[in-house]
């Protein structure tokens, strides 16, 4: 029997669902309707209450074994089914909902592939506005029409995200470049959205109590008018750009500030392909090892080094091209949402990844709990920061790559654990939320690439934990000789991880020959 609660639940999410379909049969594509909150609100409703009709009617309906072959391939087809009606949903409501949709598909290690495969569209293919909407948002914000500022201008845009498009063209002093144009009613549609999302939340919390994501909602509201301001993405793009101006192969693009308002965003024309295609890597003889462990030392410093992350490395914000010397460059796109991790924040964190990687459990439980996560939730938070099971955790994650086995694992077990994850979600220091996210698109490009728990990668971050952790204790001394303590303790730590990563090293070799 269903709780009242959740009856009750079925019975106006009925209601609402029908309502909104209604309207958005009416609607059918006008914007200034679409903007009308119980239109979206409905049409987000009905395509959930289908979804799970979908599965009810097709999968809970049947007494099937769940190993045999024939229950597989229902469920396969459910999450198909279930995925295109998510995607339909998210190209509908666009804003909010592709950004929703771009993290579903980077969860490569953790949910069904129907779902991830279907929902890649959005990395930088999403639906594009009409061309008269992007020159009308250009002539309000730079007062001139775009025939006067550009020489040529590409009608089909490079790529088409939750809350701009861009589009490949020429000033007039031959200068090509990229222009980033946010779509015309995104700034309506997110209130409206985050106030859908609110409402949505509080019924989910009423019903399901075990559930606690008002943290979604306080992080939503908070990123995304930093996100609207491309004028804070132009600085943010400058800043990490002088941040790592000693690192030739990565390449920010310059930002034309004479072009520039808080809704279009000018800047250099760079050329590459999406980290995550790989035809082109192949193509261009470009070695997904050198782009993993690249994207690994950038991240690893950007987190435990300089507490500046950029927080939204989906695909289609990274690209890769090789160079004149033969190597590989990394382009970093879209500076909208970066993290600022207070020095606390950092060094908990810090020493978190290395009582992880000495499986040391008591340094694990304090630094979890120096973070918000307290009790036995320790071991959860610790798998939900690097992906990988306890076991592996316990067996030294740092010794082998995730298996097929391991990812099944996490897709049969972590929906069982959701109320737990929910609550972790809920109690973790709120700096590490975007981390969190840019863990699980790094994974999931990691994935792509077949590349994840390389012994390079970890050698990184276990040195800019080391570093992290011991400039704290440098600056922190009172003496001199403190000082020099610390730096020679510094030291000897560094030169122990050079050796133990050398050693793994060389036996994985062994092994393999």
């Amino acid at each position: 029997m269903l709780s009242t609660r959740t009856s009750r639940l079925l019975k106006y999410g009925s209601v609402v669902a029908a309502s909104g379909s209604v309207l958005y049969a009416l609607n059918n594509s006008n914007n200034t309707l679409d903007s009308i909150g119980v239109v979206r609100l409905g049409r987000a409703a009905f395509t959930v209450f289908k979804i799970g009709a979908i599965y009810k009617r097709n999968l809970y309906k049947h007494d099937l074994d769940k190993e045999s072959t024939e229950y597989k391939d229902l469920k396969s087809y459910c999450h198909l089914q279930g995925a295109e009606n998510l995607l339909d949903l998210c190209c509908k409501n666009k804003g909010v909902y592709i950004k929703v949709g771009q993290h579903v598909a980077a969860l490569e290690y953790l949910l069904p592939k129907e779902y991830v495969q279907t929902m890649k569209v959005l990395h930088s293919h999403a639906p594009p506005n009409n061309i008269d909407d992007v020159y009308k948002v250009i002539r309000e914000d730079l007062k001139a029409d775009p025939k006067e500022i550009f020489a040529e201008f590409d009608i089909e845009p490079l790529g088409t995200a939750s809350l701009a498009q861009v589009h490949k063209a020429k000033l007039h002093d031959g200068t090509t470049v990229a222009v980033k144009v946010q779509h015309p009613y995104v700034q309506g549609n997110s209130r409206v959205d985050m106030k859908t999302m609110e409402i949505l939340v509080k019924v989910v919390s009423w019903v399901f109590p075990e559930f606690k994501f008002q943290w979604l909602v306080d992080e939503t509201k908070k990123n995304i008018p930093q996100e609207l301001d491309f004028e804070l993405e132009g600085r943010n793009a400058e800043k990490v750009a002088r941040m790592f101006s000693h690192l030739p192969w990565l390449k920010i693009p310059n930002i034309r500030w004479d072009y520039t308002t808080s809704r279009v965003l000018t800047m250099g024309y760079v050329e590459g392909g999406q980290v995550n295609d790989l035809k082109y890597i192949n193509e261009n003889k470009i070695s997904a090892y050198e782009i993993s462990d690249k994207l690994g030392r950038l991240y690893s410093h950007m987190i435990f080094i300089n507490g500046f992350v950029h927080s939204d490395p989906h695909p289609g914000n990274i690209l890769v091209r090789k160079n004149e010397q033969g190597n590989c460059d990394i382009v970093l796109l879209d500076h909208g949402l970066y993290a600022n991790l207070s020095r606390h924040t950092m060094i908990e964190y810090a020493n978190l990844w290395l009582s992880i990687l000495d499986r040391d459990r008591k340094a694990m439980r304090q630094h979890c709990k120096n973070l918000g996560v307290e009790g036995n939730l320790y071991g959860l938070f610790a798998c939900m920061i690097t992906g990988r099971t306890w076991d592996s955790i316990m067996s030294g994650i740092e010794k082998k790559k995730p298996t097929s086995g391991e990812k099944d694992l996490f897709q049969k077990e972590f929906p069982n654990l959701l109320p737990d994850i929910s609550g972790v979600l809920d109690r973790v220091n709120r700096e590490l939320l975007l981390i969190l996210k840019t863990n699980d698109l790094m994974r999931g490009i990691e994935y792509t690439l077949k590349t994840g728990s390389r012994q390079g990668a970890f050698k990184v971050m276990s040195q800019c934990c080391v570093k992290s952790v011991y400039k704290q204790r440098i600056d922190e001394a009172k003496t001199k000789f403190n000082k020099f303590t610390n730096t020679i303790a510094q030291f000897w730590m560094l030169f122990k991880l050079n050796i133990y990563y050398s050693y793994i090293t060389l036996r994985s070799l062994a092994q393999s020959n």
